[in-house]
């Protein structure tokens, strides 16, 4: 159990955290001919238009109501009615997401009443699904903001019904999933036969297409037909400690029952998930998974070597820390780790302690470390530090194609073991590690196996390795 310790200092010195008012739009944007909506300066939505521009490399929607230091202070009705009325003339999307920010926050407008006295006034607005989410920008973070958008968007849109749809599941889609990711477990879903709704789906309007026509509002996403439809699944599978508000208000106003991965990031982690599609369905896990995870065994075989006994600095959010962190401990790492905010997860990781800080932090625990995992403002820290660096999360502004990065199922764990043994090899040429090789005669008896295992001789060997299985493949 990890000691979570709170930041002791006055400011954040060098951020590792982004908002919640920005994770809240990126859910937004994984919506069908959606607007996200900044309640906020011009410069609050700016800076998360550059950030999503500089990450996806595509075009970002983004609104924003403009407040400005009078509007601020008389309120924001005004600004809020006439950014709706102008959206709705120009754009016309079916939904407009908005979001607060810490400036209309620390003000006080009441949102809520001001849309219902906008909706009286402007009929025709109807035919537009206005969400609102309170997000201020000094409370929680990136997920926390992605949190309450998607715990918004299942209260509006899901509704009980009496008939369910026995072959369709919902998906709801944590902020630290890929446009990647969401696309793999799409696929793995789909291999055993059943539908998948995943929400928000930004596999759908940030995955690098290219549009057959211009539009003002998001490429592709969950569809409104299928926001609706959210209530007629059978099951509901949510990936992340983030997405159990909406899971839990899904069952409660539907009654869909559901059942939450806090990670599909390695072995045993993908085992649970395809297992729990195997009893859904009553159907056995299709061969091709089969083959993907005797891989996916091989790479953790053949990448062990090199990753065990190294220590890793990680900084992410929450749940990406969960992820990312118990593989790496999986992969015989030590871990030092900083997060952004609160999460029930962090108390549960299997080391000393975990700081809730910036990137400051980061840096004074990671000084004899071997290896740096963050977004991409931690590069200068890893060349001060002469570290090697794998770039994870948002934003990722120095590499291109992190919206198809994957980690997750038995094909992301395989890639993501990998990367990690050959960060490492980039960094040595030093021969093949000794217990690659068979104890010399004068040791005969010493070692009858791999001999880094404790008592030695006590593991499995290599072949006995790739038949090793936690689940029961029918």
């Amino acid at each position: 159990m990890a000691q979570v310790l709170n930041p002791g200092k006055a400011c954040s010195v060098n951020p590792l955290k982004m908002s919640a008012p920005i994770g809240a739009a990126l859910a937004f944007m994984g919506l069908q001919h959606c607007l996200p909506t900044l309640h906020g300066s011009q410069g609050c939505t700016s800076f998360g238009l550059v950030l999503f521009v500089r990450h996806f490399r595509e075009m970002i929607p983004m609104q924003t109501t403009a407040m400005s230091e009078v509007t601020t202070i008389l309120g924001g009705m005004d600004n809020i009615e006439q950014t709706i009325v102008n959206i709705w003339k120009r754009n016309q999307p079916s939904i407009l997401g908005i979001a607060s920010t810490g400036l209309t926050e620390t003000k006080g407008d009441d949102v809520d009443a001001y849309l219902k006295l906008i909706a009286q006034k402007h009929p025709e607005l109807a035919d537009m699904h206005i969400l609102y989410v309170s997000t201020p920008d000094y409370v929680g973070a990136f997920q926390d903001g992605w949190s309450k958008a998607v715990l918004k968007i299942v209260q509006h849109f899901a509704q009980p019904v009496s008939v369910r749809h026995a072959r369709r599941v919902n998906v709801l889609a944590g902020s630290h999933l890929t446009p990647g990711d969401l696309q793999e477990i799409r696929d793995i879903v789909e291999l055993f036969g059943l539908e998948a709704v995943i929400v928000p789906d930004i596999s759908g309007s940030l995955d690098g297409h290219i549009p057959d026509d211009f539009t003002p509002t998001t490429l592709g996403g969950t569809t409104l037909e299928q926001l609706q439809t959210l209530g007629t699944a059978r099951y509901t599978l949510a990936i992340g400690e983030q997405m159990r508000p909406a899971a839990q208000a899904l069952e409660a106003q539907c009654g869909v029952p559901y059942r939450l991965f806090e990670r599909l990031t390695g072995l045993a982690a993908s085992d649970d998930f395809v297992q729990c599609l195997s009893e859904l369905t009553g159907t056995p896990v299709p061969m091709k998974l089969r083959r993907q995870r005797s891989q996916c065994q091989d790479a953790m075989l053949d990448a062990h070597f090199y990753t065990g006994g190294k220590t890793v600095a990680i900084g992410a959010e929450p749940d990406m820390l969960w992820s990312y962190g118990q593989f790496l401990l999986e992969m015989g790492c030590d871990l030092r780790a900083v997060t952004t905010t609160h999460s029930p997860l962090l108390a549960q990781l299997p080391i000393e302690q975990v700081q809730i800080g910036d990137l400051e932090d980061l840096e004074v625990l990671a000084q004899d470390c071997d290896l740096l995992l963050t977004h991409s403002h931690g590069r200068q820290l890893a060349e001060r530090l002469h570290l090697p660096f794998i770039r994870i999360g948002i934003p990722t502004f120095d590499r291109i194609g992190a919206a198809h990065k994957i980690s997750v199922g038995y094909r992301g764990t395989r890639d993501l073991a990998f990367e990690l043994a050959n960060t490492f090899l980039a960094q040595s040429h030093e021969p093949a590690p000794d217990h690659w090789y068979p104890a010399p005669a004068s040791e005969a008896g010493a070692a009858t196996g791999c001999n880094s295992c404790t008592p030695a001789g006590s593991c499995h060997s290599a072949s006995d390795m790739h038949l090793e299985s936690t689940v029961h493949f029918s």
